[in-house]
């Protein structure tokens, strides 16, 4: 088994991409005078002349790594989530999405565990964004581990990529020995009969503990690790809520666009299923210790397995 690692997965991105640098001459990256922030430092360290500021401008930068794609280059363009999919979202769109380009778009310090930053950097419509763009890959991975492979994947994958990256440190819960990464396929982590939640990113490891408490209380829940938003792995989704009967979805994230809507279209076209969304209930979030402001907006696992207890009692 994998030691247990306890790190922000923005850290593991910049490990990761820096690593990946001297198996794929072809890998960029850009940042928009954040580096420091977004981890992309690591890289700009090691690979000076492959390493890109382009300043507080995130949409030329994204027109930059267009650019780059255009000659066979892997560009990472990375920015606080708030300005890589929102400020840039025409850029992304047009230049990226529309020609189909190999750029890997990077959204850090996403969600409300960016804390002290307060509601302005507090991004919770990145998700929502990128999904409405056609042929973009979503990742959302909740550990040290899913986002070195999420990373390696996206070199892989040719075409454009969303990665979001989150601020606060989590422990892994990806390192068993029969870990498996897989582009666009969920993964269970939990074997329940009683209901079924699907989690990503910051809420999985959350989900898990809910579950675990709930099983001294005899209540079985199948808990489903979704670090692909797009494409959405609907097959094992729908098998699990034909087992149960039930689901609950958990985002770090509006509960407008985000995994909740992608996990109801899914099941109310093929597999018809109520389904409850505990994510930021389409509201701002506000400055505050991450660990609190979590816990204020419902995004734990004590939360969590209040709603599974609720829901099963009726």
């Amino acid at each position: 088994m994998a030691e247990m690692v306890k790190k922000a997965t923005r850290e593991s991105f910049g490990e990761t991409v820096t690593a990946l640098a001297a198996e794929y001459p072809e890998i960029v990256v850009l940042d928009a005078d954040l580096a420091a922030a977004t981890k992309t430092g690591i890289f700009k360290k090691a690979y000076p002349e492959r390493f890109f500021d382009c300043g507080i401008a995130e949409c030329n930068m994204v027109g930059v790594a267009a650019g780059l794609a255009t000659c066979g280059k892997i560009p990472f363009a990375a920015s606080f989530a708030m300005f890589s999919a929102g400020r840039a979202f025409e850029q992304v769109r047009n230049s990226v999405g529309y020609p189909k380009l190999n750029v890997k778009i990077v959204g850090s310090h996403a969600g409300i565990s960016v804390g002290e930053d307060g509601a302005t950097h507090q991004c919770c419509e990145d998700i929502a964004l990128m999904r409405t763009i056609p042929g973009m890959v979503i990742l959302n991975p909740c550990d040290h581990y899913e986002m070195q492979a999420a990373v390696r994947a996206a070199v892989e994958h040719k075409g454009p990529c969303y990665i979001r990256l989150g601020r606060l440190a989590v422990e892994s819960i990806n390192n068993n020995d029969d870990y498996k990464f897989e582009l666009g396929k969920g993964i269970t982590l939990r074997e329940g009969t009683d209901i079924t939640v699907v989690a990503t990113g910051l809420m999985v490891q959350e989900a898990v503990k809910a579950a675990d408490a709930l099983k001294e209380e005899g209540i079985s829940v199948e808990v489903i690790n979704i670090h692909t938003i797009k494409p959405l792995d609907e097959e094992l989704v729908i098998a699990s809520a034909k087992k149960t009967g039930r689901v609950i979805t958990v985002e770090e994230h509006n509960i407008i666009g985000g995994l909740g809507e992608a996990v109801s279209t899914a099941l109310s076209e093929h597999c018809p299923t109520p389904v409850t969304r505990i994510g930021v209930n389409d509201v701002y979030g506000h400055s505050g210790p991450a660990v609190d402001l979590l816990k204020e907006f419902g995004l734990s696992a004590e939360h969590i397995a209040e709603v599974i207890r609720e829901k099963l009692a009726k």
